[in-house]
């Protein structure tokens, strides 16, 4: 499993009229942590789109728990539980407030395509290679399955605070 760690703070304009970081701001918040963690594994967006390929979003899911407000200082924890299949790859993310309270989780699964045609490419091998040592051989022989929703629904108590 690979895990990183993403800092922001909160700025005035990502609130809304209640003070609630605005809920569309969350999937920016996953898209600096993605590209962060990629850039720690010496993995650059910029040199994969110069190759030809993209990386698409082809699926979002967030739940909120808490939420966040401005000036709070945000963790963004991004974790790669199980490995590339094929042309996709399963990012999860937790999002935690400075007393390390659970705000927000979500994931994002993304899927590699050429940026000529639009269609599904293999990930990339300088990829694979780079995630290949934080995966057991266990981790590798399941197949991608995104997490499965939560049943138990957030606390509307804890909007209030």
């Amino acid at each position: 499993m690979y895990s990183h760690d993403t800092n922001i703070r909160v700025r005035y304009a990502e609130t809304d009229q209640m003070g609630y970081v605005y809920h569309g701001n969350y999937a920016a918040y996953f898209e600096v942590s993605r590209t962060e963690a990629f850039r720690q594994l010496g993995i650059s967006y910029k040199d994969l789109e110069a190759e030809g390929v993209g990386m698409p979003v082809g699926e979002i899911r967030t739940r909120f728990r808490r939420p966040a407000r401005y000036d709070d200082l945000l963790t963004v924890r991004l974790l790669l539980k199980q490995p590339t299949e094929g042309s996709r790859v399963l990012f999860e993310y937790e999002i935690y407030n400075e007393a390390q309270e659970l705000l927000t989780e979500g994931h994002t699964l993304m899927v590699f395509v050429s940026m000529a045609t639009g269609r599904p490419v293999p990930v990339p091998a300088h990829i694979q290679a780079k995630l290949a040592p934080y995966f057991t051989d266990e981790e590798t022989a399941g197949p991608l399955t995104p997490p499965k929703a939560p049943s138990d629904a957030p606390a509307p108590a804890a909007f209030l605070k």
